[in-house]
């Protein structure tokens, strides 16, 4: 098994790219980020937690659908222009954590992974997992999105992540495959 990906691999990442992924400008990101937003269903959130923010391209496409956002990472680089991206938006939170040793506490009634959850081992995934489940309130959504194809780097593939969340019995309100990215919101039952 693959260990976790350390944080300080992603402050290398940021120090040597401030988009190592093309969040901002990439065709592919922005379909996953449509598709995203669309799987929400047009639903207002009170109060949301987005896992793994970086630069918070996703995040302000969020904030559109929450009262409160709170947007977490683990690089600073990647949380400081997140900041510079969000700072109109006061209802937006952005702060450095670790999941899942830092996830927040709940309750939120959404909670999004996208891309994030297969940079951790097969412990931390399921202390994830768990740490995800108790700050979901019951009636709220999880809504997963991840790369698909096989990579030598990830300790889990994205197929393995949301068979994983699917083990937490909750039914799927949206179910999207593609060849690049599953993408599932999981609405806890009331």
């Amino acid at each position: 098994m693959r260990p976790r990906v350390p944080a300080a691999e992603f402050d290398r990442l940021y120090a040597a790219d401030p988009d190592p992924w093309g969040f901002a400008t990439s065709p592919y990101e922005r379909e996953k980020y449509d598709a995203t937003v669309l799987a929400l269903g047009g639903r207002r959130y009170r109060r949301g937690l987005e896992l793994g923010c970086s630069i918070g391209v996703l995040t302000a496409r969020l904030a559109a659908h929450c009262d409160l956002l709170l947007a977490v990472d683990v690089a600073e680089a990647a949380l400081a222009q997140a900041r510079g991206r969000l700072a109109a938006l006061p209802h937006v939170r952005v702060a450095r954590r670790e999941i899942p040793e830092e996830l927040p506490d709940g309750p939120f009634d959404l909670i999004v992974a996208s891309e994030v959850l297969y940079y951790l081992d097969a412990p931390a995934l399921e202390a994830a997992v768990e740490a995800v489940a108790a700050a979901l309130e019951p009636g709220g959504s999880l809504l997963a999105v991840h790369w698909r194809p096989a990579t030598r780097t990830y300790p889990q593939g994205g197929d393995d992540v949301h068979a994983r969340l699917a083990a937490l019995g909750w039914p799927a309100g949206v179910t999207a495959r593609t060849p690049r990215y599953a993408l599932d919101r999981f609405d806890r039952p009331a």
